[in-house]
């Protein structure tokens, strides 16, 4: 630890931070044998004794094409090895993501789609709070994330550790990781994160003069301390021969004294002084090789072969690998590992069992250099032979090692064929970055034209790679790279699946012109297909392109000879029965889910029936998400039909259960819209905001958008216009200014307009609504087109009863929400005709309908009490009342005071309200004390005259006198010093 002075600091000031709950992420940045490892080391130690909890991980043997998120995982595994699993409920929605890491907290009979990146950082994030809580064991609170030789790891744990990095901020966690300084997306990712002060860069410097001196003294004084206990001195030309040769690298300053003593240079005498005694004169760098190979020397030959072999395998190695390589017996393997531990060349890798490492990068790598190259290439031959038969398959990371090991041996076909397979495993467990990685690895070892036939399967998984991680437009030059005739050509099938599927990545990503082209690219292919394999291969796709084309013609890409909702409709029917012909299971549940909501404009029981469709294929073919999707689907119909959440909430809790965190987020976004809805603010907002917390972490734009959207329905459905634009500039800065010109923007301004008595206002908003549905198909129906926009056009007198019986004809009018709006509308339309009952008949059926909707039954009132008064019909003076009590105990004072001046209006009594009465005691209240008096009260206590109460309250001693009169009337005081007294007494009383 000399010469690190402030890099302990940092160390020690994170793990103090961290056990009040401050958390730190710090990266130690330095070349080989700067000192990285050994720092890691003493804050593992320094956490440890002080009681916090230390995981450990480091990448593979493999370098860059680990497996996937492998330190974090060790990491992980290292503590629940000791400790168990904690049995946090908090964590049951990360049991899939972390499913993927802890193989004990796999979900059984989960099949859905792998978890993203983020969602498993965010697991992990989770994870670590909770163990950095645990009180069990007389810890204290926090735990430390170790990650060493992060300039060798894969790009998820890079986006992982971005992730952790980013939230660690207030969560009892410190991440420690090392690296070097090699130009890549380590290094990129850790300046980045300290230049926007997400974390500490620390970066170790080189050892000055004086340092390296007392370090050499130290290491000296380590091997063997000089008699009598005297100080360990070192002549100065060996201080000024390592100060020079060593550039202040700790390591190569052990390494370069070691050489020295190795050489007879330097030299003990009986006194216990050290003396130089030839030549110091040793090169450098090579005198790190010439040190570790002396040491090797004096192994056994056969020990000597055993480390050279563990070098080529990686600085770590596996016991049973380097076996099947060495042929070497249990007992003659031990003896040999055990010899080059104490020749300091290798250790137990920590906390992998049956793993070994060399004590540092540079050694693996001088053992490697002191080899001829077809030395190097046999053993790498060999240890990839041997794992091949050791391991059928290649699980895990064993298949990226073999192919390290090929390219090392000098067989690139082999290579890229087991980096490609490598990358096919990584996609499958959702590592999509990683698979990019490892597929493009196999393409550059077959760089040749005359290896075309070769590099076309490759170029073609990487594509369909490429438009799972949203990377079009390289997926798009990628595939046109493709020769379209001799070697390396796909057949018309295969090319056309190709383009389907970049039709679709297209779709999904709203470029409907791209997707549109590349359709067409599919039929020109399929009319390339030999007529007898022709029909299968239509069969194949056609549900596939019929899927893109339906969404193109929704978009007003692609004519339509008719309506466009039911063109769409009758292509996403057809692509369903041809699917499920084809067993195509999640093309047919895509289908079948966008019938359903197209079908709504029919009525919902034809919609309801389409999901159940969905859900029958979904549980017979074990698609997890597609069963989670449609139960939403199927809540959210429930709630629009019958204003309950019930089904919804059991779908919520199905995500929950299976760690479906987008799905999660999108059952409780939709939950807190139906609170928004129902008037339930408060449940509302804390959704909202849980949810805008964990989407925007998860990085998922599209449920993020979703929620942003709410929370501007939750400020203009309590009339709070500046929070709505607030919330309408959030939902702007996250790419949502194309939704602002949706109907649920426009519905959302409208209800804030009527909260604000701008109805002229709230009906423009509502038009604007319905022109933008008139020129786009839209799967919306709670926006005020079925029932706000008609009852305020009925008000206004700009519809008649024959534009309202138009309106009922759509089977969306009869939804709850809409309902209790057009009943009112009609009751209007009566009532001007002079069918009092009939007008009267419908309000009690709109208040039937609104009783879910606690702020919208009391605004529809507010707004047709006006009518009703000068028509003669209904009970408006009661629903006014209602309307005033609620608004005004909801903080909406424009209304409250409107439904109080039409009240004067129809000569009924009003309520007196005065700001501040919610603020007199409950017990003041009750003897009917208003809030003036209450003012006065509270004078009284410090025996205040009529003149100083008047005068501090800016009103006349005579209506002081009168307050005054009036308190000792209802709290029953004998008189005013009593009162004083009583007034006295209660301001002293707690609460």
């Amino acid at each position: 630890m000399i010469g690190r002075g402030a890099e302990l600091a940092v160390l020690d000031a994170s793990l103090a931070g961290v056990r009040e709950g401050d958390g730190r992420a710090v990266f130690l940045l330095g070349e080989a044998g700067i000192g990285k490892s050994r720092l890691a080391a003493e804050c593992a130690f320094r956490a440890f004794t002080s009681g916090l909890a230390v995981l450990r991980g480091r990448p593979g043997a493999t370098g860059g094409g680990a497996a996937p998120f492998r330190p974090i995982a060790e990491a992980l595994l290292s503590f629940v090895r000791l400790g168990g699993l904690p049995e946090d409920p908090g964590l049951a929605p990360y049991r899939s993501a972390l499913g993927g890491l802890l193989p004990e907290w796999r979900t059984a009979g989960y099949t859905g789609a792998p978890a993203s990146p983020v969602e498993t950082a965010e697991a992990t994030l989770r994870l670590l709070a909770t163990i950095g809580r645990d009180l069990t064991q007389h810890r204290h609170p926090g735990c430390l994330l170790l990650l060493e030789d992060l300039h060798d790891t894969d790009t998820e744990t890079l986006a992982a550790i971005e992730y952790l990095c980013d939230n660690i901020r207030g969560q009892p966690i410190v991440l420690l990781a090392t690296l070097r300084p090699e130009h890549g997306p380590a290094e990129q990712l850790a300046r980045q994160l300290a230049q926007r002060r997400s974390a500490v860069l620390s970066e170790p410097r080189p050892l000055t003069g004086e340092e390296v001196r007392m370090m050499a003294e130290a290491a000296l004084a380590a091997a063997g301390p000089p008699p009598h206990g005297t100080a360990v001195l070192l002549p100065q030309e060996v201080t000024d021969r390592l100060a020079r040769d060593a550039d202040g690298n700790p390591f190569v300053v052990e390494e370069l004294l070691s050489g020295m003593i190795a050489a007879d240079v330097l030299r003990r005498g009986p006194d216990g002084a050290w003396h130089v005694t030839g030549d110091l004169d040793i090169d450098v760098p090579r005198t790190v090789v010439h040190s570790v190979t002396q040491r090797a020397a004096r192994l056994s030959p056969d020990g000597r072969a055993l480390l050279t072999s563990a070098a080529v395998l990686g600085r770590r190695f596996s016991l049973a690998v380097l076996q099947a390589v060495s042929g070497l017996p249990d007992r003659d393997l031990l003896v040999h590992l055990r010899a080059g531990m104490d020749a300091h060349l290798i250790s137990p890798s920590r906390p992998v069992g049956d793993w070994y490492e060399f004590r540092h990068a540079l050694t693996a790598e001088a053992l490697v250099a002191a080899i001829l190259p077809a030395e190097r290439a046999a053993i790498a031959a060999r240890g990839a032979d041997a794992i091949e038969r050791a391991h059928p398959g290649l699980p895990g990371e064993w298949c990226v090692l073999v192919a390290a090991l090929r390219q090392t041996a000098g067989d690139p076909s082999a290579a890229a064929l087991r980096f490609a397979q490598a990358g096919r495993s990584a996609l499958a467990g959702g590592a999509v970055n990683s698979a990019v990685s490892l597929l493009e690895r196999a393409l550059d070892l077959l760089p040749g034209a005359d290896q075309a036939a070769e590099r076309a399967p490759l170029v073609e998984q990487l594509v369909y790679t490429l438009t799972e991680n949203g990377q079009l437009d390289r997926a798009c030059a990628l595939a046109d790279e493709l020769p379209e005739a001799g070697p390396g050509a796909l057949d018309a099938v295969r090319a056309a699946t190709l383009q389907a599927r970049i039709a679709w990545a297209a779709v999904t990503a709203a470029r409907f012109e791209d997707a549109a082209g590349r359709v067409r690219q599919v039929r020109q292919l399929l009319r390339l297909v030999p007529d007898g394999a022709r029909p299968s291969a239509v069969a194949a796709l056609g549900p596939a392109v019929q899927m893109v084309e339906a969404h193109l013609i929704l978009a007003g890409v692609q004519d339509s000879d008719g309506d466009r909702t039911d063109e769409a409709e009758r292509l996403a029917r057809q692509a369903a029965d041809g699917a499920e012909r084809a067993g195509l299971p999640e093309i047919a549940c895509q289908a079948w889910q966008l019938l359903a909501v197209l079908a709504r404009r029919h009525g919902f029981e034809q919609a309801d029936s389409y999901l159940e469709k969905c859900l029958v294929l979904a549980n017979e073919h074990r698609l997890t998400t597609w069963q989670l999707d449609t139960l939403m689907w199927l809540g959210v119909n429930d709630f629009m039909c019958t204003g309950s959440s019930t089904r919804l909430e059991r779908a919520h809790r199905a995500a929950l259960g299976h760690g479906a965190l987008a799905l999660m987020y999108r059952a409780e976004a939709t939950m807190a819209m139906q609170q928004v809805l129902r008037g339930d603010y408060a449940a509302a907002r804390e959704l909202a905001d849980r949810c805008a917390e964990g989407t925007a972490r998860l990085r998922d734009a599209d449920n993020h958008q979703f929620v942003l959207l709410i929370r501007v329905a939750l400020a203009a459905h309590q009339g709070q216009r500046r929070q709505m634009e607030r919330e309408l500039a959030e939902f702007r800065r996250w790419g949502g200014e194309r939704s602002l010109q949706s109907p649920q923007a426009f519905g959302s301004r409208a209800i804030c307009a009527l909260l604000e008595e701008d109805c002229e206002q709230a009906l423009r908003e509502l038009d604007e609504a319905f022109a933008w549905e008139q020129g786009n198909p839209s799967v919306h129906f709670l926006n005020g087109r079925y029932g706000l926009r008609p009852l305020l056009r009925a008000l206004t007198g700009q519809a008649d009863p024959e534009e309202h019986a138009a309106t009922v004809a759509d089977p969306s009018a009869a939804l709850p929400w809409n309902r209790q709006f057009e009943r009112l509308a009609f009751a209007v339309h009566e009532g001007r005709a002079g069918r009092r009952a009939q007008a009267e008949a419908a309000v009690a059926q709109a208040q039937e309908a609104g009783e879910p909707f606690l702020m919208a039954r009391r605004l529809g009132q507010r707004l047709v009490a006006p009518v009703a008064l000068a028509d003669g019909w209904g009970d408006p003076v009661e629903w006014l009342r209602d309307a005033e009590e609620y608004f005004h105990g909801a903080g909406v004072p424009v209304v409250a005071n409107s439904c109080r001046d039409l009240l004067r209006r129809a000569g009924a009594t009003v309520r007196q309200r005065r700001h501040g009465t919610p603020g007199v005691p409950a017990r003041l209240r009750l003897q009917g004390l208003t809030a003036r008096e209450y003012e006065v009260f509270l004078l009284l206590a410090p025996r205040l005259g009529n003149q100083e109460i008047a005068e501090r309250l800016y009103i006349s001693p005579r209506t002081v006198e009168k307050h005054v009169a009036k308190l000792l009337a209802k709290t029953g005081q004998p008189h005013r010093s009593a009162l004083c007294d009583y007034a006295t007494e209660l301001i002293a009383q707690p609460g």
